[in-house]
């Protein structure tokens, strides 16, 4: 059973946006598409799988963003939810997927 669970983030700068749990299996196969052939995650790489399987609303490509900043901060929340590594406190073992390790 596959758990597609919800989180709306507010970025620092005040943007809204909506991330959604993709599954185990996909969270999988978002780390090992994001790095390269040495397994070194290359940071374009994640935020295209991020933008692509996370972030849900609003739907943007890396050049929509306003700034390197508000970039950076949103795409490493995307992928602390999907690590189960989100700093709000909600509790999220329930789907853990990440590289396995905890911060």
């Amino acid at each position: 059973m596959t758990n597609f669970k919800q989180k709306t983030y507010t970025s620092k700068s005040g943007t809204e946006y909506v991330f959604q749990f993709p599954g185990v299996r996909a969270v999988s196969k978002i780390n090992d598409a994001s790095k390269n052939k040495f397994g070194v995650v290359m940071e374009e790489r994640l935020a295209d799988e991020m933008l692509k399987h996370v972030i849900v609303n609003p739907k943007l490509k890396i050049d929509d963003f306003p700034t390197y900043k508000e970039y950076s901060e949103v795409i490493n929340a995307a992928y602390e939810f999907i690590s189960g590594r989100d700093q709000d406190g909600e509790d999220s073992d329930d789907q853990q997927g990440g590289s396995g390790t905890e911060g």
